[in-house]
């Protein structure tokens, strides 16, 4: 089994799981409010952002801080337990294939997972712009290069946070723990963005970026984040590689 096939395998072990019914749950809880709240935004025109910036970007910012964040927590820890069923992981660990790549797969398993919940937010975010739009009067839907453009930079702004997601999740055996240390070390991100040292905590990526470009409107500066985001993903895949199937070998 190669790496490509790896990565086959466990993209169909999540059809039989509800990590994807879950994301999308996620994502629609994330815009009911706003779209049964859309007049709020039209009554805030005088100074302000537009209505139509203000209903995507302040959605989008609860999105950045804690919804996707604690999605990415829970689909996390279920990726890591569906080989707990059956004695699965050690079944698979009996096979000729490496650990390390093994761990690899899972994690790129799980980028999958993040930027499809990007992707279904995104959608779900249109059919309330288009429905505010009809009901309202006024349109609420904004640029798709706009959007596509903030997805992306949101995307890969999360990577890093999403290894040390993983790193918890393999270190960590008990799922309930792990869950528990992923949900809380998001909550500080609110305190890191204000801070000069907010690039050593990947948790706070995603909405820091969503912050400053699209908030504040100010320049992220790139150095020293990127080598010391590029630093702390690789040490946490690292990481991860290592300890992966340890304590189902015991």
């Amino acid at each position: 089994m190669n790496f490509f096939d790896a990565i086959l395998v466990e993209r169909k072990k999540i059809h039989r799981s509800k990590i994807l019914l879950i994301l999308f749950l996620a994502a629609i809880v994330l815009w009911v409010p706003s779209t049964f709240n859309m007049e709020m935004n039209l009554e805030l025109q005088n100074g302000g952002p537009s209505p139509e910036n203000n209903f995507f970007i302040q959605a989008f910012l609860l999105f950045a801080w804690f919804l996707f964040p604690a999605g990415m927590v829970v689909a996390t820890v279920m990726l890591r337990q569906l080989e707990q069923g059956n004695n699965g992981i050690s079944k698979m660990l009996s096979l000729p294939v490496h650990t390390a790549m093994l761990s690899l797969a899972k994690f790129i398993i799980l980028v999958f997972l993040a930027a499809l919940f990007i992707l279904i937010a995104i959608g779900i975010y249109y059919l309330a712009a288009a429905f505010g739009t009809i009901v309202h009067d006024y349109n609420f839907i904004l640029s798709p290069l706009f959007v596509i453009k903030v997805a992306a930079f949101f995307f890969l702004s999360a990577i890093p946070m999403l290894s040390v997601f993983w790193m918890l999740s393999v270190c960590i055996q008990s799922p309930i723990f792990s869950a528990g240390l992923g949900l809380a070390s998001v909550v500080p991100s609110v305190l890191m963005i204000n801070t000069k040292v907010w690039f050593i905590y990947p948790m706070c990526y995603p909405f820091y970026i969503i912050t400053m470009r699209y908030l504040s409107n100010s320049q992220v500066s790139l150095f020293p984040w990127i080598p010391v985001a590029a630093a702390i993903t690789i040490i946490c895949l690292a990481v991860s590689c290592i300890f992966f199937g340890k304590a189902e070998r015991r």
